[in-house]
């Protein structure tokens, strides 16, 4: 049985260039990334489907680890995520999440590859679904799945979000190991 504590969801805000996200997180990890420059009523709504029993607070301490690793990741100086994440699905949405997370940086996959991974080849409109779902934009790469013809898809961060996100990865020159380079300073 979980107590008080475990019902909390923390949420901060995080900032890049044009871009403000609210963010939010269970004592278990991540569990939200919201789209672009929206009300904090978004993440109010889908806690009150997905988290009806916890207790939204703002904590930006509590959140520090995780608007650290995003704002890296959007300035370009990391790849990978090494904070916790709590996804809560079905057992078909969080095998497409996972399924997600192994999609190399810098890389895409239609949501034909993404149905094949899961050994669901006929699920192609159920993996969109499912990409669909997905609480934790940037984190779990919903944004490097595109099109069978290779063309951009529907993102619920926004187009713009989308293509951006895939820019900055394939501009980021690869370091040995995996790592960008690190920039050049001023």
């Amino acid at each position: 049985m979980e107590n008080k504590i475990d019902r909390t969801l923390y949420w901060t805000v995080i900032a890049h260039q044009d871009w403000c996200l609210h963010i939010a997180a269970t004592s278990k990890g991540l569990c939200y990334v919201g789209s672009p420059n929206q009300p904090l009523e978004q993440i109010t709504k889908w806690a009150a489907i997905r988290l009806p029993d916890y207790s939204l607070v703002k904590d930006d301490a509590a959140m520090q680890p995780y608007a650290e690793e995003l704002s890296a990741f959007m300035q370009g100086t990391r790849q990978a995520f090494t904070v916790p994440v709590d996804c809560r699905g079905t057992e078909f949405q969080t095998s497409v999440w996972e399924a997600l997370r192994g999609i190399p940086y810098g890389q895409t996959r239609s949501y034909y590859d993404i149905a094949l991974q899961i050994d669901r080849p006929a699920a192609v409109r159920a993996v969109g679904a499912a990409i669909g779902a997905n609480p934790v934009l940037i984190t779990v790469p919903c944004h490097r799945v595109i099109g069978k013809n290779g063309a951009l898809t529907g993102y619920r961060g926004g187009m713009e979000m989308k293509t951006k996100l895939l820019e900055l990865e394939r501009s980021q020159p690869l370091a040995e190991g995996g790592l960008p380079h690190a920039s050049p300073s001023a």
